[in-house]
C-alpha cells in the first residue's frame, strides 16, 4: 500500500485549522485512504501521513486537494 509523508509549515497559531481542514479533505475519501495528522514542534508544524491503494490516487489527493488549500507542502 503506497504511503506518503507531508511535512507542513503553518502560519503562527493556524495549525489547528489547517490540520481540521486536512481532515475534512481526507474523510471526504472515505475508506479508500487511511491517514494521520500531527501537529508537532520543530523545523515543521504538521505531519500527515496518507495511504491509499494506489500511488496516482495518493498523488491526485495531494495535488487537486490539499496543496489548493497550504501555503506550502515538502513530500
Amino acid at each position: 500500500m503506497p504511503t506518503t509523508y507531508i511535512l507542513l509549515n503553518s502560519d503562527l497559531g493556524s495549525d489547528v485549522e489547517i490540520i481540521k481542514k486536512i481532515k475534512e479533505i481526507l474523510e471526504k475519501e472515505g475508506k479508500s485512504v487511511q491517514y494521520e495528522v500531527q501537529g508537532v514542534y520543530g523545523v515543521y508544524d504538521i505531519v500527515v501521513k496518507i495511504s491509499s491503494d494506489s500511488m496516482d490516487h495518493l498523488r491526485n489527493i495531494i495535488t487537486n486537494k490539499i496543496e489548493r488549500s497550504i501555503k506550502s507542502t515538502l513530500l
